[in-house]
């Protein structure tokens, strides 16, 4: 009979994850739940976004083909994926972008400020929790590709540290 609960609290569960993406915009989530030695719940949910992708290129675009001669290799650079960029910051977690410490408050970082490592570069809230965000290394920060109060997925690129 708990073993019938444990299902039903789990397909609840997991249809709640289901909605947690579809409302937030998200492409994949993953969670692990223990319920104690040998049994747990490990779930992966995600979804296929053709139209997330098409908005997403545009953007890229312009911005390369705005200033070719001034800037030829950082332009082609640039006109890729910008996760691949060797001084790409990602995300390491699902949750929401907060670009200062509290409303109204300054923002951590801008373009064009110098870091130093280990510097707060902005927050992600995630289940409840605000995680800083640390400089990977010391530089200075050349693009900032995410919006205060917007979802972020894993792995997705923040920002961009030369």
């Amino acid at each position: 009979m708990s073993k019938n609960n444990t299902h039903d609290s789990d397909v609840a569960f997991i249809r709640s994850l289901a909605e947690l993406l579809r409302e937030n915009d998200l492409t994949e989530l993953q969670v692990k739940r223990d319920y104690g030695e040998n049994d747990g719940l490990n779930v992966r949910v995600s979804r296929h976004v053709q139209q997330a992708a098409q908005i997403a290129v545009p953007p890229a675009a312009p911005a390369p083909a705005a200033a070719p001669a001034a800037a030829p290799a950082p332009a082609a650079a640039e006109s890729g994926d910008p996760a691949e960029h060797p001084g790409a910051v990602t995300s390491p977690m699902v949750g929401t972008i907060y670009m200062q410490g509290e409303p109204g408050a300054p923002a951590f970082v801008s373009v064009g400020q110098a870091v130093q490592e280990g510097d707060t570069l902005l927050i992600i809230e995630a289940m409840k929790t605000m995680n800083h965000i640390p400089a990977p290394r010391s530089g200075t920060v050349k693009r900032i590709m995410v919006e205060d109060g917007a979802p972020v997925e894993f792995g997705a690129p923040l920002m961009i540290i030369e």
